[in-house]
Parts: structure tokens; C-alpha cells; sequence
């Protein structure tokens, strides 16, 4: 039984995983509308989408529960907001580097999310790097640095999807809501600045989404697009241990790499393949590092060392 479940929770994980890798079709779709229309738009549409989902999924009271909690507790309402400031960030640059030619940047960003995130719990919460750790932020430097160098400017948009994502992370630490009510409340909270946009635009004609029929089926399915995998990563981290959720991660920004390269034509140079080789390492690295085997081999070489001590 427990084979089958890890299979299933494998498959959702991979579902989950290659959604978010082709997702950037998706928004080259609409690419004749603003990036901030599409983010309003993606979050109003995400909260109606949420809403009726925790309907049919009968946590229609979980949801109101836990507003009442959020409303009494002003710590957790500030880490709600943060969390919900952050995500909505991270959807709209990366909408932007999207439907701007940048899909490579959006690729590397989250191939350095899970180190940025180990960083984080360095600073935050006070944890200790491990060596295998130290040398993956070295090599993941080091790629950056070349890149850096290269184009003679720092990959902005790719620092700023990994550091939104990882701290968005964080926060959630702080939420501990079930994947389903978290994407409610978290969209929730940035609805009305939704809406705000969306009115002003009405207001001055400008709005895209009345323009023609599939533009609009777009921007409402665009709820879907960001609430379905979501589900599904949820349903799959259930049921599969983290080491090998870890590695289902690095299947969204392949995707995203090979379809920026062979279907948008990007250019990918011998600094983004020098880069990504260093990125590559660096992962391999932490990827190890965090299995049984890795730790175990770890333990192994630190009692040798103790031994000849």
C-alpha cells in the first residue's frame, strides 16, 4: 500500500512540476495585454477559483475558521500579508520576464530557489550549513558571477524570483495552513488591490480583458492555471518523502529552460551554458547532500576525521 501511495504522490509531483514548467506558454498567450492587468486578473480569478473549489471540497468552514483566527491573532495577519505581498510579486515578474523574452532568467531564478531558501534559514532561523552546502553556494556563486560579468549587469529578475519565492517560503512556516485555504487566504488579501487596478483601468478604457472573447477565457483561466498545480503539488507532497519532492523541483525550471531556448528561440550563450554548468554542479551537490545516502556518507567521513583527531 505504502509503494502505491508513493507512487501516486510521484505522479502528482510530477504533474504538479511539469505544470509550472510550461506555464510560460500559457502567458506568452497573452501577451497583447499588460503584465500588471495579467497579475490583477491572475489573482482575482485565482481567489473566485479558490473559493468555489473549497465549496465543493467542503472546507467552506476550515476557510472561515481560520479568518476568524487570522483577524485575532495581528502576528499571524502580518505573516499572511507578507506572504501574500511576496507571492503576488514573484507572479508579476515573473509574468513580466515572461512576455518580455526573458524565460532563461525565470529558468535560472528557480534553479537557485531551493539554495536561496537554505540561505534564509541560515540568516532567519540560525541554522548550520553543512559542507556540502558551503561548496553548492560556491559554485551557484560562481554562475552568477559569469553571467554577471558577462552581460556586464546582475540577473536581477532571476535574484528577485529566487529571494520572493524563498521568503515566501519562510512565511509560510509562520501560516501553517493547508495548501488549499493558504492559496484562498493569500489571494484573498491582495484581491482589493486587484480589483483597485482592474477599476482604474475600466475607468480609463485601458482595460484588456472586455477586448475579445479567448483574451478574456485567458485571463479567467488563468485562476486555474495557478491554483491547479498547486493542488497537485500538495496531494504529492502528502505522500512522497522531501528528498524526492527535492528533486521533482528541478523538472518546472528545465521545462522552462528548453522551451525559452527551442520554442521562443532565446539566445543561449557559452556564459549561460558555462553559468548554468556551475548551477547544475551546485544542485548536484545540495541534491546529494540532502538524500540518505549523501547524509550517511557525510556521517561516515566526519567519524574517519574524528578518528585520525
Amino acid at each position: 500500500m505504502k509503494v502505491d501511495q508513493q507512487k501516486e504522490g510521484a505522479i502528482y509531483a510530477a504533474l504538479s512540476y511539469m505544470m509550472w514548467g510550461v506555464v510560460p506558454v500559457y502567458w506568452k498567450f497573452l501577451q497583447g495585454v499588460g503584465a500588471i492587468e495579467i497579475l490583477a486578473q491572475r489573482v482575482l480569478w485565482s481567489f473566485v477559483f479558490m473559493l468555489v473549489l473549497l465549496m465543493f471540497m467542503k472546507k467552506w468552514q476550515a476557510f472561515l475558521d481560520y479568518v476568524k483566527n487570522i483577524l485575532g491573532n495581528p502576528k499571524l495577519f502580518t505573516a499572511l500579508l507578507t506572504a501574500s505581498l511576496l507571492v503576488t510579486a514573484n507572479w508579476g515578474v515573473f509574468i513580466w520576464a515572461v512576455n518580455s523574452g526573458r524565460i532563461l532568467d525565470t529558468s535560472l531564478g528557480y534553479y537557485i530557489n531551493p539554495l536561496v531558501s537554505v540561505l534564509l534559514g541560515v540568516i532567519v532561523l540560525k541554522e548550520k550549513l553543512s559542507g556540502a552546502q558551503i561548496i553548492s553556494f560556491m559554485l551557484a556563486g560562481i554562475g552568477v558571477l559569469i553571467l554577471g560579468i558577462h552581460f556586464g549587469t546582475i540577473p536581477w529578475i532571476s535574484l528577485v524570483l529566487a529571494m520572493t519565492f524563498g521568503l515566501y517560503g519562510l512565511a509560510k512556516k509562520m501560516i501553517k495552513a493547508e495548501s488549499a485555504i493558504g492559496l484562498t487566504l493569500e489571494t484573498m488579501m491582495v484581491t482589493p488591490l486587484a480589483l483597485g487596478y482592474l477599476i482604474y483601468l475600466m475607468n480609463r478604457s485601458e482595460m484588456q480583458f472586455f477586448t475579445d472573447g479567448s483574451t478574456s477565457l485567458l485571463l479567467v483561466g488563468g485562476g486555474i492555471a495557478t491554483a491547479l498545480p498547486l493542488l497537485y503539488f500538495a496531494k504529492g507532497a502528502e505522500k512522497i518523502p522531501l528528498s524526492m519532492l527535492g528533486i521533482f523541483q528541478y523538472i518546472a525550471p528545465t521545462l522552462s529552460l528548453l522551451i525559452g531556448v527551442f520554442v521562443y528561440h532565446e539566445s543561449f550563450t557559452k556564459a549561460h551554458l558555462l553559468a548554468f554548468l556551475f548551477i547544475w554542479s551546485a544542485l548536484a551537490v545540495y541534491t546529494l547532500s540532502i538524500t540518505k545516502w549523501g547524509q550517511a556518507s557525510a556521517r561516515r567521513f566526519k567519524g574517519k576525521g574524528n578518528i585520525g583527531a
